[in-house]
Formats: C-alpha cells, sequence, structure tokens
C-alpha cells in the first residue's frame, strides 16, 4: 500500500482538490443533498474516497485472498469461477400437491436449489384443523401436517440430487425430521441429504414472533439438533442465522451484521455449554442476509460479515477448522423494498438487490418475485425473478472475477465502518450479559424500532424517495393476477389430514409421543424420538403439543 508520506501527500491534495474545485463548484450549483449517508443513514458518505481513507489497511491481514483467512474476499477459492452460486425460488403453495407442481417447474426453468415455504400454523406447530388455524391454512406458504405431506411435497424428487432450504424455526426439529424420513423412504444415504433449515428461535422474539417455546428449551432444541445432524446428516446446513428478518424489521447495515452475529454466538455458546466440540458443529453454522438497494453498502456489509465471523471464532472459541470460521451464506433480495404501486419497477430493484449479493460474494440466492407485495408470486413473476439471477450469472460479467469491488477506497472504507459500529454493537450487547439476555429485555428489539420509525418518517415526510410511491407516482390500481387460496383448498386439506388420522396406528403414534415426552422431561437428545414420531404419522401440532406440556410456551415478559 502507500506510505505514510504518500499518504499525506494525498490527504494535502485532496484538501486543495476541495478548497480550489469542489467547494466552489458547490457553492455555485449546491448538490442534491445536505447531507449522504448510507441507506439506513448509518454512515456519511463523503463526496470522494482516496487512499487516504484506508491508510490503516493491511492487505494480508485484513483482506487476503478468496478462500483464506480472514475470508473477507469469499470463503472459497474459486468463488463463481469455479461454480455459481444455489439459485433458489422461495416456494410453498397451499396444498403439498400444488408445491410439488411449483417445485418440478421450477427446477425445469433452471433452478438449482429448492427453498420451501410453510404456512402460518405449520410454523406455530399446529395443525391445519386447530381452531387457531382457521383462515390461514396454506395462505403464506404449504401446510405440512404429517410425514404424508412431505411425501407428497417430494413425489419424483430425489433428495440425494436437490439441496432444500427450509424456512421453519420454532417446529424445525419436526420439520426435519420429516425431511430425513422422506430420504430414508427413498432409500437415499443420510450423509447425501444437503440443505439448511433456518432453525433460528432468536430471531423469532426479536422480529418474526412465530415462537412456541420459551427460549432455554428453544435453545435445547436446537443443540439437540446440532449433535444429532453431526453423526446423522452431516452436510445438511443446521441452522441459518438470519439477518434477514432483522433488516426487514427496519435495522440498519451495521445492526444487521452485529445482531445476527451475536445470535450465532448465543447458539455457539449453547453448544459448547451443552459438550459439544466447536469444530464438530460449527462447520454446519450457516447464515442468512437480506440484500437491499444501496449496493455498495450491501457489498461491504457482507465483506465485513465474513470477516467478523472468522475473528469472532478464532478469537472466543479457538476454533480450529477452517469451515467453523467461514461464514457462508444465502441471501434474499429485500421483501419490505417491494411495493404494490407500479410493481414492474419491483423487477428493477429486485435486479441491484440480486447484483449486490452476487458481488458481495454469497453462496445462495433468492429473487423475490415482482407482485410480492400483493400476494404470493405467480408463475410468471417467478420465472422473471429466476431469470434475473440467470441472466446475471451468465450475461453480466459479475461471476467472472472474484470480489471484484475489492481495493475500492470507498467499499474498502465502508467495509471498515460497518465492523467498527458492529463491534460495538456486540461489546454493548456483551455487557447486557449475552444476545439472550438483551432479546428477552426488549432492548435489541428496541434498538430496531427506532430505527425503523425514523425511516418511515423519512418516506412520509418526503425525505426519503420511494418511486412509484412518494415521488414519480402515477394514479393506476395494482395488477390483479395473483395466486389465491381458497376455502375449499383449506377444507381439501383438513379431509387429508383427517385421512392420514383414520389410516395410521393410533397405538405407535400415543406410544411415540409419549416417548418424547418423557425425553423432554429429561436430558436425552430428542431429535431421536421426533424422528420416531413422525415416521409412526404422528402430526405437527400432536408432535409440538407433546413438547407444549413439557417446555409450556413463551409470551411477552416470560
Amino acid at each position: 500500500m502507500f506510505d505514510e508520506e504518500d499518504l499525506e501527500e494525498i490527504r494535502e491534495g485532496r484538501e486543495s482538490w476541495e478548497e480550489e474545485t469542489y467547494g466552489p463548484t458547490v457553492d455555485r450549483f449546491g448538490e442534491r443533498n445536505e447531507k449522504f449517508t448510507t441507506d439506513t443513514g448509518g454512515q456519511e458518505v463523503k463526496p470522494l474516497y482516496t487512499p487516504a481513507d484506508i491508510g490503516d489497511l493491511d492487505y494480508d491481514e485484513d483482506v487476503g485472498f478468496p478462500g483464506e483467512e480472514p475470508y473477507t474476499r469469499g470463503v472459497y477459492s474459486t468463488m463463481y469461477r469455479g461454480r455459481l452460486w444455489t439459485m433458489r425460488q422461495y416456494a410453498g403453495m397451499g396444498t403439498a400437491a400444488e408445491t410439488n407442481e411449483r417445485f418440478n417447474y421450477l427446477m425445469e426453468e433452471g433452478q438449482t436449489g429448492l427453498s420451501m415455504a410453510f404456512d402460518l400454523p405449520t410454523q406455530m406447530g399446529y395443525d391445519s384443523d386447530a381452531e387457531m388455524a382457521q383462515g390461514e391454512v396454506g395462505k403464506s406458504g404449504v401446510a405440512i401436517d404429517s410425514l404424508a405431506d412431505m411425501e407428497t411435497v417430494f413425489e419424483g424428487i430425489p433428495l440425494d440430487e436437490v439441496s432444500t432450504s427450509m424456512t421453519i424455526n420454532a417446529p424445525a426439529s419436526v420439520l426435519l425430521a420429516m425431511y430425513i424420513a422422506v430420504g430414508d423412504k427413498q432409500g437415499v444415504d443420510r450423509e447425501e441429504l444437503r440443505g439448511t433449515i433456518q432453525n433460528d428461535i432468536l430471531k423469532e422474539y426479536i422480529a418474526r414472533n412465530t415462537y412456541i417455546f420459551p427460549p432455554r428449551q428453544s435453545m435445547r432444541l436446537i443443540t439437540d439438533i446440532f449433535e444429532y445432524a453431526a453423526e446423522e446428516i452431516p452436510n445438511f446446513n443446521t441452522i441459518s442465522i438470519s439477518g434477514y428478518h432483522i433488516r426487514e424489521a427496519g435495522s440498519t447495515a451495521a445492526q444487521e451484521i452485529a445482531f445476527t452475529l451475536a445470535d450465532g454466538l448465543e447458539y455457539v455458546e449453547a453448544a459448547v455449554d451443552a459438550g459439544l466440540d466447536v469444530d464438530e458443529f460449527a462447520p454446519q453454522l450457516s447464515f442468512f442476509f437480506a440484500s437491499y438497494n444501496n449496493i455498495l453498502e450491501e457489498v461491504a456489509k457482507f465483506r465485513a460479515a465474513r470477516r467478523m465471523w472468522y475473528k469472532l471464532m478464532e478469537e472466543r472459541y479457538g476454533a480450529e477448522k477452517p469451515g467453523s470460521k467461514q461464514l457462508k451464506f444465502h441471501t434474499q433480495t429485500a421483501g419490505s423494498t417491494l411495493t404494490a404501486q407500479q410493481i414492474e419497477n419491483n423487477v428493477v430493484r429486485v435486479a441491484y438487490q440480486a447484483l449486490a449479493a452476487v458481488l458481495g460474494g454469497t453462496q445462495s440466492l433468492h429473487t423475490n418475485g415482482k407482485d410480492e407485495a400483493l400476494s404470493l408470486p405467480t408463475e410468471k413473476s417467478v420465472r422473471t425473478a429466476l431469470r434475473t439471477q440467470q441472466i446475471l450469472a451468465h450475461e453480466s460479467g459479475a461471476a467472472d472475477t472474484i470480489d471484484p469491488l475489492a481495493g475500492s477506497y470507498y467499499v474498502e472504507s465502508l467495509t471498515d465502518e460497518l465492523e467498527s459500529e458492529a463491534f460495538d454493537i456486540l461489546d454493548d450487547i456483551d455487557e447486557r450479559g449475552g444476545m439472550r439476555e438483551a432479546v428477552e429485555s426488549e432492548w435489541v428489539q428496541g434498538e430496531i424500532q427506532d430505527v425503523a420509525f425514523e425511516r418511515q418518517r423519512e418516506i412520509e415526510s418526503g425525505e426519503r424517495v420511494i418511486v412509484g410511491v412518494n415521488e414519480y407516482t402515477v394514479d393506476e390500481e395494482p395488477e390483479e393476477d395473483i395466486e389465491e387460496v381458497s376455502e375449499e383448498d383449506q377444507r381439501r386439506q383438513r379431509e387429508r389430514l383427517q385421512s392420514v388420522k383414520d389410516d395410521r396406528d393410533d397405538e405407535a403414534v400415543d406410544a411415540a409421543l409419549a416417548a418424547l415426552k418423557d425425553a423432554a422431561a429429561g436430558e436425552e437428545n430428542l431429535m431421536p424420538y421426533i424422528v420416531d414420531a413422525v415416521k409412526a404419522y404422528a402430526t405437527t401440532g400432536e408432535i409440538c403439543n407433546a413438547l407444549r406440556d413439557e417446555f409450556g410456551e413463551y409470551g411477552a415478559g416470560i
């Protein structure tokens, strides 16, 4: 890099430029904004960046090479030159049969990984015939009441040939058990099963609220999954530590990094406290981030997060395996940026967000359909979203060289700034007793809400322009070609559930549920018991209710 004499000369040159060239031009013509900041206002953006802004950067220690510590430039040495990111489209349509149809359609169109959305009752551990499920069956994803539904979803799809991501949290152990059982029925070696379960309960308390059990018991389920998976399904990612929902709830980019990594540290701590060796389970940890419109901020965010995780795992836990220190992540484009007004604009937003994710080195990517501000995406909009990734991969050149923005004075400076701010937030969390304490005291939620409130105020005042919403508007009605789940669809799902209950061996179900409750009252790993219950066709609700009886349910203030 530059020596101190060079940097001083550059600083003097910049000061001269500001005084003689830039300043007089601003005085004469002004600037668009009084102050420029990154997307969420976390960092002020200077008019110009020079080597002086990264004068302290040590290439080997701070940047390095792809696939080598500190992984700032990527976790794999060849990145997309060797293999493109996994292209996923989040899909889950009312019934298992409809979801199977959509999965097959996406695979025919070139999708390389499946991503499964579940309806709200499934996410909350209720069956479709439960009173709490009325009106919600199949509406936000597929209803999975029993192993029979999971078998239908993957009918004709060999599980040794696909990677499946499942966005499920509180009942993650149940849905993972069903996936394992489908693989067993297909005759697939468990070591061949690949995919990810979200299984990130802390962010549910922070941002999404689809929790069931209290934090301590939820953490037990997570560590049980870590232990079981290390032995049984070593190539399956046991958790997707999710900053996506934290950002969607309103956080800044720096908060997204800090709160996500803090959640990850809490899971690592819980697993270590349970007696697990960090290098046995940490390679199966994965992360999930949002990608927003400010391309350069997002690239810097991904780079900073990778470098921070490496430092945290090495310094705090003495991790030795490279895989234990590599932050591998899935990205989804930002659902909260999609607008019902002028929905064609969403195609452009998604493309920019996808570009940011690829320039930032994501391992897999979901691109939103343009109509997701209105409903589940139609087949046509899903195809356009997938084509966005394929054009990016094969026509843009963004995948042809590794970490192409490395060395940019602005990107490197912003990477450092985001890392510094995120570490400051982590220090604050540590002082509060860790992430679980910070969540239970609702400090984290309050920090995010403050940012979300300020952002909404900016939109309503016009300080923040949303194209087609508060500027450049037209008088039009939103498009009405949307996917809907009918009452008839919901009725058929309840009938299917009843048919499963009528055909199964009730004594086997009762015995499996009783064994699970006994294990939950003790200290055994619960996963083998959940797998047994699933294979007896105990339902999602029955299994979760057995655990509710032992664990209780979580509510505010508990």
